[in-house]
């Protein structure tokens, strides 16, 4: 139908002639209520961006030092195995302090020991890099979220 035509028929029911595509070599209307097409487009869109920042991957951070504890390790894997089962990634980092930076090999053998104890459920995305005075590693989870 034609233009005036369709606004007439809008007009009629108290609702909004809509042009879909206006390049169209003839062009697409739609009869229907604005607001509330508005409204819904809106709340798609809200739908869609919460569905999408759900399936983000967050990187959590473990600190470690060249002397920890055999225990506080265990317990630093504890809590990374936490993160890594729910679908995270994790970055560990070790600091040197002082004369400990002489002694590398020491906090390599940490980094080993706690991607030894995590093996089960990570993989080594980032192998062990000194960086400064801080030895960094990223492991990724096995389980997809």
């Amino acid at each position: 139908m034609s233009p005036l035509r369709g606004r007439q028929v809008a007009e009629t029911y108290n609702l909004d002639l809509v042009c879909l595509n206006p390049d169209a070599k003839t062009p697409v209307c739609k009869i229907l209520n604005y607001g509330k097409y508005r409204f819904e487009s809106q709340k798609k869109a809200k739908e869609m961006k919460r569905n999408q920042r759900a399936k983000e991957i967050s990187i959590h951070e473990i600190q470690l030092t060249p002397v920890i504890g055999q225990h506080d390790l265990d317990t630093k894997i504890k809590q990374s195995l936490k993160f890594l089962n729910a679908g995270d990634k994790i970055k560990v980092t070790l600091r040197f302090r002082g004369r400990q930076l002489s002694h590398v090999e020491v906090g390599e053998e940490v980094i080993k020991r706690f991607i030894e104890g995590v093996s089960e459920v990570a993989n080594v995305e980032k192998e062990a890099k000194l960086d400064g005075k801080i030895l960094t590693c990223i492991l990724a989870s096995k389980i997809k979220k």
